[in-house]
């Protein structure tokens, strides 16, 4: 099948890709368009992970309020250049990722910054209930190491589900919009504040 203009301009308009990227994922899905977004897709999230050790130090700060001013958000993202810093799909990023942090309460921001004293009271606490719950003590480590993921997905931003798609992590929407934007892109730091709310 002939990729024609529209069909680069509209698999153009629904991924970000550079034309000869659409031409090329066009020409390898045979004219299909739903094939063409995933070759591109799985095309990103190489050159995604490749792009993930570049240093990262332009961006900028996102500030968000929500709820008539009850949450209270500052986000650091960085990414490589000031050009992309100021680019619309960049400061879209930076504010969804607020977004994520108003809505989810993240505590950390990888899995590696939860501190190793946190996560033994987690399995501390997980291995007790199995104990109440009559469970055979065989399997007590094995239920602890299930709840202490589930807890790392729940209060690491990296691994929580994206609030407004549950099919994908905050981890994989970075690693799409890597591969849109062309640079790497990194949650530096974030603070969260609630109305009310006593500091740890």
């Amino acid at each position: 099948m002939a990729v024609t203009i529209e069909m680069i301009k509209e698999l153009r308009e629904a991924t970000g890709a550079g034309i000869l990227d659409c031409r090329k994922a066009l020409e390898q899905a045979n004219g299909d368009f739903d094939k063409a977004v995933d070759f591109l897709r799985e095309k990103g999230m190489a050159t995604a992970a490749k792009r993930s050790d570049r240093d990262a130090s332009q961006g900028m700060v996102e500030l968000y309020s929500h709820g008539n001013g009850r949450v209270g958000v500052m986000v650091e993202v960085n990414c490589e250049t000031d050009f992309v810093a100021r680019s619309e799909p960049f400061r879209h990023l930076a504010h969804e990722i607020a977004l994520q942090i108003a809505a989810a309460a993240p505590r950390y921001i990888k899995a590696e910054d939860v501190p190793a004293d946190v996560l033994e009271h987690e399995a501390e606490i997980a291995r007790a209930r199995a104990r109440e719950e009559g469970k055979p003590e065989a399997i007590w480590q094995r239920i602890a190491e299930g709840r202490l993921e589930k807890f790392k997905d729940e209060v690491v931003l990296l691994r929580q589900a994206y609030i407004r798609d549950e099919e994908i992590t905050i981890e994989k929407l970075i690693m799409q919009n890597i591969a849109a934007i062309g640079e790497n892109v990194v949650v530096r730091r974030f603070m969260r504040w609630e109305l009310g709310e006593s500091t740890r």
